[in-house]
């Protein structure tokens, strides 16, 4: 006969939970003292060895201990990483003899009404309770954990499991293009490779995609802002008002059937209700913001100036923004970056783990919101890159390393002074400069990236918006580039927009440019803030939009190259995050219901 004794392992770290079992044997059927929200609050500060669970102060455990028919005591702790948002879970068993620990990252696909539990009533599974109604859903009956091993056997990323309302996250590999798996050997076995890859970026890549266009007038005035249905159009030159651009390389179908795009103007995206792509070249930017704050930004070059931009802008108020992570990056180690002086020889990263490990990053959208997302677009700088080695921040929070959220679950602690998007969890999408008393919403925070210092933010003084203080400084603003401070490559940002009571994402791709370039442009746009996100290839500015009409769902890339990321042979397409795991980082989009 089982029988099962529930105890709270509260707020202690399930590592310790499990190793407190082990230690004593039997498993106790008392409840276990909890650790206040100090204690772990007191763990994740600690510069000390940890793992990734313990690097979570939100944390909530609970335990059974169930007795089976033979002589094999199992021991089950699920642990909510973050119950604000209620996404992730670590659940562990434990059984005495040979059986071990095992360990399972599970996936609440409905956590606004989804409650998961442990219950010394049901001791063979998970109870799940919804709309004010229970269900049991049998995952070790008799101590075996044959469902969760058959779900974990499958090969699937996210395999279905609990009548497909949770996923078990699985290990699995990420897609790596040619340049990632080039770079990769040369960074992690070949000494020095770090600088080959520094000459393929400044003799290879520099100006590799840059983008003219054909410019000639437009043959429609230009529309005044108020008669606009959507973003906010760019300021512009009056030089520049009623020129338009033949595009050389967009491959995102518009509304218009016109092969001209007048610079600065949005254009409706075909099939795709609240999205909106417009072309851009620096240089058009109104004389009056092409003069202002020059201490802060360069003089543009004339290759910059007249390089063509795309940006697409995306109405929130249809859309949900998502972030994941990739199977490999960024990583959680120490930058190749940071000074030895911030360097904490005893820690295998600045925050103390150096593995994810035995959560799971799966580099894809999950398949509860595949049907719905209509754009994916890469992420930022990977670990390498992300911390700084210059300037008042590379002497700081040990090189002050990039941070990043999933779904509650902190994975880089957030650093004071740098740049972040995060998504709360009421949905709300915002951009801002870290403080360290924005630790106090963490709890909050569902997703979150943070990737260098603002090109744009808003001046608190005056409530506008002006560029970064860094803006135009190579190694304080860790823009990447070569050593003599080449800047100038294709680049990717993002910013937001208000627009009247609406607010747009809007994402930049540039076709060579410095910060200085990208700055100025975000500037005319009218965006509140501004940030970079990653450079040098067309995979690293990646963007591809997913359109459906009659049924049929169509991948749109915005640049015409960025599809031999997703081609898995002739005439076959297979888009990139959603399809197949992605070694990198990336954002998407998925429209309301």
């Amino acid at each position: 006969m089982k029988r099962s004794h529930v105890f709270a392992a509260g707020a202690a770290a399930t590592t310790l939970v499990a190793l407190a079992i082990a230690a004593q044997g039997t498993p106790p059927g008392h409840e276990v003292a909890r650790v206040g929200d100090a204690a772990q609050w007191a763990e994740y500060d600690a510069d000390t060895p940890k793992s990734i669970v313990e690097l979570q102060p939100f944390r909530r455990s609970s335990a059974i201990a169930v007795d089976t028919a033979g002589s094999v005591h199992l021991t089950v702790t699920l642990t909510n990483l973050n119950p604000q948002i209620n996404a992730w879970f670590l659940l562990i068993l434990h059984a005495t003899g040979e059986a071990g620990t095992r360990s399972y990252h599970i996936e609440n696909i409905q956590p606004q009404t989804q409650v998961l539990a442990l219950d010394q009533s049901y001791p063979d599974g998970l109870r799940i309770t919804s709309s004010g109604r229970t269900a049991n859903c049998a995952l070790w009956p008799e101590g075996q954990p044959t469902v969760l091993d058959r779900a974990r056997q499958s090969g699937l990323p996210d395999a279905p499991i609990c009548n497909d309302r949770l996923y078990l996250r699985n290990a699995t590999t990420g897609t790596y293009t040619n340049i990632e798996r080039i770079t990769n050997v040369l960074r992690d076995h070949v000494w020095g490779g770090d600088k080959i890859i520094g000459f393929i970026k400044d003799d290879f890549f520099k100006d590799a995609f840059i983008e003219r266009g054909t410019s000639g007038p437009s043959g429609t005035p230009r529309a005044a802002a108020s008669e606009i249905d959507g973003p906010m159009p760019a300021s512009l030159n009056d030089v520049f008002g009623a020129v338009s651009i033949h595009p050389e390389t967009l491959a995102i179908a518009l509304e218009s059937n016109s092969a001209a795009l007048p610079l600065g103007r949005w254009n409706p995206v075909r099939d795709a209700p609240g999205i909106f792509l417009s072309a851009m070249e620096p240089q058009a930017t109104a004389s009056v913001l092409l003069g202002s704050y020059k201490q802060s930004v360069n003089t543009l070059d004339s290759v910059e100036a007249g390089a063509v931009d795309y940006l697409v802008a995306l109405d929130l108020s249809q859309f949900d923004l998502a972030f994941a992570l990739g199977t490999d990056h960024p990583r959680v180690g120490w930058s190749i970056r940071t000074l030895d002086s911030m360097r904490n020889p005893r820690l295998p990263g600045p925050d103390g783990i150096g593995s994810v490990a035995p959560l799971i990053l799966n580099g894809i959208v999950s398949p509860s919101w595949v049907g719905r997302t209509v754009a994916a677009f890469a992420g930022g700088f990977k670990r390498e890159h992300g911390a700084f080695h210059y300037g008042a921040l590379a002497v700081k929070n040990s090189g002050s390393h990039y941070g990043f959220i999933e779904e509650g679950v902190i994975f880089s602690k957030l650093q004071p002074g740098l740049a972040t998007l995060m998504v709360t969890d009421t949905g709300a999408v915002q951009m801002k400069t870290w403080t360290r008393a924005d630790d106090a919403s963490l709890e909050h925070i569902k997703y979150a990236r943070q990737n260098g210092v603002p090109l744009i933010e808003t001046d608190a003084a005056t409530g506008l918006s002006r560029p970064g203080a860094w803006v135009n400084q190579w190694g304080p603003g860790n823009w990447s580039g070569s050593n003599d401070e080449r800047l100038r490559t294709v680049r990717a940002g993002m910013c937001l927009q208000e627009a009247g009571k609406t607010t747009y994402l809007i994402f930049g791709y540039f076709s060579t440019a410095t910060p200085s370039a990208m700055a100025r442009v975000f500037q005319a746009y009218g965006c509140r803030y501004a940030m970079h996100l990653d450079m040098n290839a067309l995979e690293h500015t990646y963007f591809a939009l997913y359109t459906k009409k009659d049924g049929t769902v169509s991948v749109q890339h915005l640049i015409a190259g960025m599809a031999e990321v997703d081609r898995k042979g002739p005439g076959q397409i297979a888009p990139r995050f959603l399809s197949f795991p992605d070694d990198r980082d990336f954002f998407y989009l998925v429209r309301k219901r």
